[in-house]
């Protein structure tokens, strides 16, 4: 039985960052016919999204009915409860709106790159909100500022901005701008677009983001995930399409599929399923929870041992752990209780020191290991060290063998769309064998979900994985444009 010792950790140079995947950013938008003010139900709609970033949030509205030119804005670093204040919330007037939370993986962790971006030009007002990463947004950049322009922010969602806001001027609509854009920016994304009079929508043609319409009386809403509209007590009315462009305005819901690609050259990101999503949204027709629980019912058929009792590592290894234990009949457990106070301390980028941030996070409930055969399950191995810690702590409290399973095949790539997935240096599985890992982590003994299984998981629709094989469905820059997360 390996013995865990800690060496791990103490040998790999990036051992004080932390071993997570990051989702880029979460966005809402509605637009109220009625004319009611949506600045609550945005900011609802953001605690419901608070998983995919907790860096930054912001909320901008409108009147439909007032003069052309006028936004109200209010955002800033920390989380929505945070920023919002019930004093602040209440002078945000305006029966249309978007709202963004983010975390970065292109471009600083500043104020000034929070979203949404406002911008207030000869048409009047464009405000927006973008989750994905641009490959192309550097040339794009480049272009724009070689023309006058001047840049307030260093992300890319700003060069979106900027091209909307120039391709406006010389068309009869701002839908018709969106369209002109999007034919220039290539990478992935969802985007909630604010005019005077217009709510619109836009996804990337591969899928890579995910973005939804629902309804609740005469308002619209558009939302990264379905579980944002239950929690407004809004209805689901369909996904938007991989490369549509949706136009919410009076009264109607307006569908351009002008951009959209041959469907089995969509590429959605896997790990929304896997990891970003909550559970008890539905992305594109398929259930995440139920997504998680095929994976870990894919991993006890594939990568079977006898144990005593199956844990999750909270909270997105859970369900594929109860999916484990459904299929091979090993008891599930709860081995870990979760501090839900720690807050973005721990999940923010960059932090210089994280020595106890495991155990601060995370403590092994003994009566439930000890002397027990303990089958771990989690999402994914980033760089490995939070795995190194957490068999670890399992092993102090008394487990006998700790074997670890992972909804997820290996990391062997970075990520260029939006997924903070690190450089290949930084993955432990670039360059090593299943057992290497294994040893590595102190694990008795370790699989991984395999690569065939991520498609039948979400029901055949086709999904990228680029993180796992190194190709991906657009070409790659040239240069990491991912900003400081490395």
């Amino acid at each position: 039985m390996p013995e865990y010792n800690g060496s791990f950790e103490k040998n790999r140079k990036f051992n004080n960052v932390e071993d997570t995947l990051h989702e880029e950013c979460g966005v809402f938008g509605m637009y109220d016919f009625e004319g009611g003010d949506v600045a609550a139900s945005i900011y609802y709609g953001l605690f419901a999204l608070q998983h995919r970033g907790q860096e930054s949030c912001g909320i901008a509205v409108s009147d439909t009915e007032g003069p052309k030119g006028s936004v109200m804005v209010h955002k800033d670093m920390g989380l929505v409860n945070e920023v919002f204040s019930k004093e602040n919330l209440s002078k945000l007037h305006g029966n249309i709106g978007v709202g963004h939370v983010r975390y970065s993986t292109a471009g600083a962790s500043t104020r000034e790159n929070a979203q949404p971006l406002v911008l207030n030009y000869v048409k009047g007002i464009l405000g927006l909100a973008h989750n994905g990463n641009l490959i192309n947004a550097g040339e794009l950049r480049h272009e724009l500022e070689y023309t006058g322009a001047i840049f307030q922010t260093t992300i890319d969602s700003e060069v979106i901005a900027y091209l909307i806001a120039r391709a406006r001027i010389k068309t009869a609509t701002v839908e018709e701008a969106v369209k002109i854009t999007i034919s220039k920016i290539k990478g992935a994304y969802s985007l909630i677009v604010m005019s005077p009079r217009k709510l619109i929508g836009a996804r990337d043609p591969f899928g890579f983001k995910p973005l939804c319409i629902g309804k609740r009386d005469n308002a619209y809403i558009f939302a990264s995930e379905t579980c944002a509209l239950d929690t407004i007590g809004a209805e689901f009315v369909r996904d938007v399409l991989p490369g549509e462009i949706v136009t919410i305005t009076d009264g109607k819901v307006i569908s351009d599929t002008s951009m959209c690609i041959p469907k089995e050259k969509e590429a959605r990101c896997i790990f929304e399923y896997i990891y970003f999503a909550r559970p008890d949204s539905r992305i594109d027709g398929i259930s995440v929870y139920q997504s998680r629980i095929m994976a870990g019912r894919y991993l006890a058929i594939d990568t079977p041992v006898p144990a005593d009792v199956v844990v999750g590592v909270p909270e997105s290894g859970n369900v594929a752990a109860l999916g484990y234990s459904l299929q091979s009949g090993i008891p599930y457990g709860t081995a870990f209780i979760k501090n839900g106070y720690v807050g973005r301390t721990f999940i923010k980028p960059k932090q210089s020191s994280r020595e106890s941030s495991v155990r601060i996070k995370l403590n092994v409930l003994k009566e439930v290991v000890r002397g027990k055969r303990v089958i771990m399950v989690d999402d994914s191995i980033v760089r490995g060290t939070t795995s190194d810690r957490i068999v670890g702590m399992l092993k102090e409290a008394g487990a006998t063998e700790v074997h670890v399973r992972i909804s997820s095949p290996p990391f062997i790539s970075e990520c260029f769309f939006g997924t903070d997935v690190p450089s290949k240096e930084q993955l432990i599985a670039y360059g090593r064998s299943v057992d290497e890992i294994r040893k590595l982590i102190g694990a008795d003994s370790l699989g991984y979900l395999k690569l065939e299984r991520l498609q039948q998981m979400v029901d055949g629709l086709p999904i990228c994985t680029g993180c796992f094989m190194g190709e991906y469905p657009l070409e790659p820059p040239e240069s990491d444009i991912r900003g400081e997360h490395e």
